[in-house]
């Protein structure tokens, strides 16, 4: 498994990943707005971009956007994007990564395996303390989030999706 930032070579995936949760109607977290963009070469650009501070737009924070992919048979089974930093929104509701797994692909353990390496490089940001949130009824995300060191902060309602969000830290200082 490797954990990359999307390339023009993956965007026949990107367009599937993107497909199979439009689907099946599920969230598409830690996509960095994949939902809302039709062209996965524009999104792969719009990707490349954001982590520069001077592309992103007010209100937002500078990030980069990785694809998780099997190496065996070179397919993505997920996406996760580190935010370099929080803002009042991201401290209060949404963190400094977000994350999904293609919904046929889930609870074959990536998602662990993704947000493992993602501490890694959250570490090379200097990032030492580390926010995740999931929606409280998330039972796979709140498991794997606790197996890679998360503690439990508190639970916090977030008006404009009316969910109920639990909060977890992970200390990287060590």
């Amino acid at each position: 498994m490797k954990l990359i930032e999307p390339t023009a070579e993956y965007c026949q995936q990107i367009q599937a990943y993107r497909q199979e949760f439009l689907d099946c109607g599920d969230s598409m977290d830690g996509t960095d707005g994949l939902r809302r963009m039709e062209n996965p070469e524009k999104w792969v650009d719009h990707c490349r971009l954001s982590k520069n501070p001077d592309n992103v737009p007010e209100g937002r924070v500078p990030a980069t956007q990785f694809i998780f992919v099997r190496e065996e048979d070179n397919k993505i089974v997920g996406m996760l994007q580190i935010r370099h930093f929080l803002n009042d929104y991201l401290e209060k509701f949404g963190g400094h990564i977000g994350y999904s797994v293609t919904p046929s692909e889930r609870r074959r353990g990536y998602a662990s395996l993704m947000l493992k390496n993602a501490l890694l490089e959250c570490k090379n940001l200097g990032i030492e303390k580390v926010l995740i949130t999931c929606i409280d009824n998330n039972i796979g995300s709140r498991k794997t989030i606790l197996a890679n060191g998360g503690v439990y902060e508190s639970t916090v309602f977030e008006p404009d999706e009316k969910v109920s969000l639990e909060k977890y830290w992970i200390d990287l200082s060590e």
